[in-house]
């Protein structure tokens, strides 16, 4: 299905996807990529341009939002300052026409499993950011709908608070495992520690792109097997490694690329449809890397430029200057008690079977199994 506003480009485009049963998917991409259209879209608050969208296998485009049986969470938490956190959780289930000893049980249970039962006679302006969140959450929860819809919930918590509230949604939906759930967000800790599925959105300079999708998968299959340069720049924190390359070598067990400095790195992916002098892209991950004192096959030389200290990992940032052509620094994940200093002159071996590489269409090429 798509999205276009009148006069404008398409804002969600050619988006087909199955959610299933009890499944958490996430959508997650840059601002501006169509992730919350897309879910105001499954929630009836956005008309539908194109396409159709069904819940429960029952095409839902002309339904209104209270028909679709779906529960959204938004991101300001959307409270009624006036009622109390019990009321503001019952508030749709008076309206359904429930009885008040149903109403009473269906809270009691909700304010148990978000651990806010001492907090049912207090107004929002009483509770913390975390504690309005999880009235929020509880207001959808006890309607007991077939989807849950999260509108980047975490967005106005502090650090500490969205990690205990997203530990608090997988308890949630752990515990409410028959209703599918679609998230959004911008933060990739949040798809890649929440999603049974990730739904990553295009955006960019490529107008004939933008709010498609480029890739959906499991978080690992997102992180160790990106479709395109898209996938790998966005997915990782740091990002993947990239280095500008040329084919000098094409073999049945791999690839030999020639960095700009001329060092030949050998990557173990498929030449199919790959020609000698072709201009691709070298990618690898910063715990795939590793520091070696000898030059030899797969090392590139280098300069520690910045070093991060994280306590239990340390990030070196280095030099990846070749041929007088400077590139972003490469970045190494190294043990936290790692001694190495800026200044210090490194070598970098990149491992044959963690490399990728992609053409200049910007898509990835086949990785090769790794050798036993």
């Amino acid at each position: 299905m798509f999205k276009r506003y009148d006069g404008g480009a398409d804002i969600v485009r050619d988006v087909s996807l199955d959610i299933a049963d009890g499944e958490f998917c996430v959508f997650v991409g840059p601002s501006g990529c169509g992730k919350s259209t897309l879910l105001r879209m499954i929630a009836g608050l956005e008309d539908i341009t194109g396409g159709t969208l069904r819940i429960g296998g029952k095409p839902v485009n002309d339904l209104a939002p209270s028909e679709r049986d779906v529960a959204m969470v938004f991101q300001n938490y959307a409270l009624y300052p006036h009622l109390s956190v019990s009321q503001n959780i019952s508030f749709g289930l008076k309206l359904s026409g429930m009885k008040s000893p149903e109403i009473r049980t269906r809270v009691g249970q909700i304010a148990k499993v978000l651990e806010i039962e001492h907090l049912l006679e207090r107004k929002p302006r009483a509770l913390s950011g975390g504690q309005r969140q999880r009235v929020a959450i509880g207001r959808a929860l006890v309607r007991n709908p077939g989807v849950f819809l999260f509108d980047e919930p975490l967005s106005n918590l502090d650090a500490a608070l969205r990690t205990q509230t997203r530990l608090e949604i997988a308890r949630m939906h752990r515990e409410y495992g028959r209703a599918s759930t679609v998230y959004v967000t911008h933060d990739q800790v949040e798809a890649m520690t929440l999603g049974d599925k990730i739904v990553l959105l295009h955006t960019g300079e490529d107008m004939t792109r933008h709010g498609s999708v480029a890739q959906v998968g499991t978080p690992m299959d997102l992180y160790q097997h990106p479709r395109n340069l898209f996938v790998a720049r966005f997915i990782g924190s740091p990002q993947m490694n990239l280095l500008s390359a040329q084919v000098v070598s094409l073999a049945p067990g791999g690839v030999t690329v020639a960095l700009r400095d001329g060092t030949q790195v050998t990557a173990g992916v498929s030449p199919d449809g790959l020609a000698l002098g072709a201009k691709v892209t070298l990618g690898v991950r910063s715990e795939h890397l590793s520091l070696c004192e000898s030059a030899s096959d797969n090392v590139l030389g280098g300069r520690i430029q910045w070093v991060e200290h994280l306590g239990d990992t340390t990030f070196a940032y280095v030099d990846a200057a070749h041929g007088g052509t400077p590139e972003r620094a490469l970045v190494v994940r190294l043990p936290g008690d790692s001694a190495v200093v800026v200044g210090d002159a490194v070598g970098l071996r990149l491992p044959t079977e963690h490399l990728h590489v992609f053409g200049e269409d910007g898509l990835a090429l086949r990785r090769l199994a790794a050798r036993p």
